[in-house]
């Protein structure tokens, strides 16, 4: 049997988890293996949940067997399940497959026979399960995560496009009482979305905001959670954090206003914020953070702004 195995590519990780019921209809998710590699590392103890029975079906059923088996016995797939050490090298050698970068837990991978893709989320830490691989129909899996390429709309209640944002990002809403409340959202269809365990039509999710008297601000992943700018005045380095208005000041006494700003750009080095996405979190923090100038797409990577379809960083529309 033929089979490519590869690491996980960022828009496919949400696939290696438990979905909703519209998106386990839409990606023809069979279920999920589960499994530990006991105490010592070289057992293989599973369980299986069914989510689509009615695809279950013995071809399947044999196919999948023989896939497992190939991941644990097949030198070609690296041995990547025979036991807990093989794993964690696996994982390792593959940096690319972390889902929190070098630091990861937890890796991905991706396994494709001609009929079935099996999305295969790894943990090489004793005491953990070290398994979870859920089972879809490969082409069902590819349309919907094709779909989801054009981003989750959010409107105002006359159909106005405020942003979008990709699936699985998350948004801020800011409550009227002064609290706020982050959710994470699933891409359904172009006018229907998941806010955390809730669908709702776009159009109705904006009709509630509205009415509730609550803003949305979008958590880009893409945006990092703190980085260095420049007041453009004073030329200070100030540090500018992600969904929040304005900024926060330094102690840092550098020179002249192109100093200070190669100075900025070398603390964001270290950080690893490119200049893209210093110049978002600084479109974000003064103009909002659904505007295009805060989203680090819209801008190449010397940090110019490159959205023919707006003017100006702070134009939503």
């Amino acid at each position: 049997m033929d089979m490519e195995f590869r690491p996980m590519i960022p828009a496919e990780r949400n696939y290696s988890y438990t979905q909703s019921q519209q998106i386990i209809m839409q990606t023809g998710c069979i279920g999920h293996l589960r499994g530990d590699m006991d105490t010592d590392g070289n057992g293989f103890f599973t369980s299986w949940d069914d989510h689509r029975s009615d695809l279950k079906t013995d071809e399947f059923k044999q196919e999948f067997d023989t896939v497992i088996n190939m991941l644990r016995f097949d030198k070609r797939f690296g041995g990547v399940l025979k036991n807990r050490s093989s794993l964690s090298s696996y994982c390792y050698g593959h940096p690319d497959s972390g889902f929190e970068g070098n630091y990861s837990k937890e890796f991905g991978f991706r396994a494709d026979t001609d009929q079935y893709s099996y999305m295969l989320r790894l943990n090489p830490n004793k005491g953990e399960y070290n398994l979870y691989c859920y089972c879809y129909k490969h082409d069902w899996l590819d349309s919907h995560i094709k779909n989801t390429e054009k981003g989750i709309r959010f409107i105002t209640p006359n159909y106005d496009e405020k942003f979008r944002i990709p699936d699985g990002d998350r948004i801020r809403i800011l409550l009227s009482d002064g609290k706020t409340l982050d959710q994470t959202c699933r891409y359904i269809d172009e006018y229907h979305l998941e806010v955390g365990r809730n669908l709702y039509h776009i159009c109705e999710f904006a009709e509630r905001m509205e009415q509730n008297g609550n803003t949305i601000i979008p958590l880009r992943s893409a945006l990092p959670e703190t980085c260095y700018g420049t007041l453009s005045d004073t030329g200070e380095v100030i540090i500018i954090k992600k969904a929040e208005t304005g900024y926060y000041k330094t102690d840092i006494e550098g020179g002249d206003k192109e100093q200070n700003r190669q100075l900025a750009d070398e603390y964001n080095r270290k950080l690893g914020v490119s200049k893209a996405q210093a110049e978002a979190m600084s479109a974000g923090s003064l103009f909002g953070w659904g505007v295009p100038g805060a989203d680090p797409k819209n801008y190449d990577m010397d940090g110019n702004f490159s959205n023919r379809r707006s003017r100006d960083r702070g134009d939503a529309r």
